[in-house]
C-alpha cells in the first residue's frame, strides 16, 4: 500500500496490475491529488474500514470496524474491473450497499470494451467507466464527482448549526411569558352642579301676582291724566 499527502483530494486506486497501479497513481498525482494504492478489493475494503461477517449470505450488510482508517477521508475511488477474488464489479456493490460509504464516487477501468459490462456498473452507481489504458484527459474528468463529496461535507456544519438552533427557538417558545400589567383604574370624572334654568323675560312678566298687574295698570292711568272709572263703558 503506498500512500501520499498533503493534496486537496485522495483517491483509493485498486488495481491487481503493478503497471497500471503506477500509472493512475502518476496521472493522479499530476492533478494534485493524494493517492493511496490496494492490489485487491479485499485491502481495499480493509483500509476503508469495511468487511463482511458473511461472504455466503447476499443480504448480509456489511459492518464498520470501528478501528480501521476511519479517520482517512476518501473523495473518489477507482478500480480495475477484472482483478482475481473480487472483481471491480463486487467491490462497487460492497461500497454502495454500505450506509457509511455509499457517497463515495466510484469509478470502473476495463481494459475490455464490453457493453454489457460497463451498462451493469452503471446501473450498479458506478460514476464513470475508463477504458485502459487511463490518460491524463481521464484523469480530468474525476474532478466533478470529487467535488461531490467536497460539497457534501461542507453542508454537514451547517446542518449541524440548523440542528442545534431549533431547540433553542422551541424552548425560547415554550418558556412562559410574562403576564401583562394590570392597568390601574382611572378615577371618575369631578360631578358637575347641575345649573339653574334660565327664565326668560317673558316668563318674569307673566310670574307677576294680580294686585300688583292693577297696580300698574291704574298708576299708568293716572299718568295719562284719565279716571279709571273713566276708562269703562258706559
Amino acid at each position: 500500500m503506498v500512500m501520499a499527502t498533503d493534496s486537496q483530494f485522495h483517491v483509493l486506486a485498486v488495481d491487481d496490475s503493478v503497471i497500471d497501479r503506477k500509472l493512475i497513481e502518476k496521472l493522479l498525482k499530476t492533478s494534485s491529488c493524494q493517492v493511496t494504492t490496494v492490489d485487491s478489493g479485499s485491502k481495499a475494503l480493509e483500509f476503508l474500514g469495511l468487511h463482511e461477517d458473511d461472504q455466503c449470505d447476499p443480504k448480509q450488510q456489511p459492518s464498520v470496524s470501528p478501528n480501521n482508517h476511519q479517520e482517512v477521508e476518501i473523495n473518489l475511488i477507482i478500480t480495475d474491473y477484472c482483478m482475481p477474488g473480487m472483481t471491480g464489479y463486487d467491490l462497487l456493490r460492497k461500497i454502495k450497499e454500505s450506509s457509511s460509504l455509499r457517497n463515495i464516487p466510484v469509478v470502473i477501468m476495463s481494459s475490455e470494451n464490453v457493453p454489457s459490462r460497463i451498462n451493469r456498473c452503471l446501473q450498479e452507481g458506478a460514476e464513470d467507466f475508463f477504458l485502459k489504458p487511463v490518460r491524463l484527459s481521464d484523469v480530468n474528468k474525476l474532478k466533478p464527482h470529487m467535488m461531490k463529496t467536497k460539497l457534501k461535507d461542507l453542508e454537514k456544519p451547517s446542518k449541524q448549526e440548523k440542528q442545534g438552533e431549533q431547540p433553542a427557538a422551541a424552548a425560547a417558545a415554550e418558556s412562559p411569558q410574562p403576564p401583562p400589567q394590570a392597568q390601574s383604574p382611572q378615577p371618575p370624572p369631578p360631578a358637575q352642579s347641575p345649573q339653574p334654568p334660565l327664565v326668560q323675560p317673558q316668563q318674569l312678566h307673566s310670574a307677576e301676582p294680580p294686585q300688583l298687574q292693577a297696580n300698574n295698570t291704574k298708576r299708568k292711568a293716572m299718568e295719562e291724566g284719565l279716571s279709571p272709572d273713566r276708562t269703562k263703558r258706559r
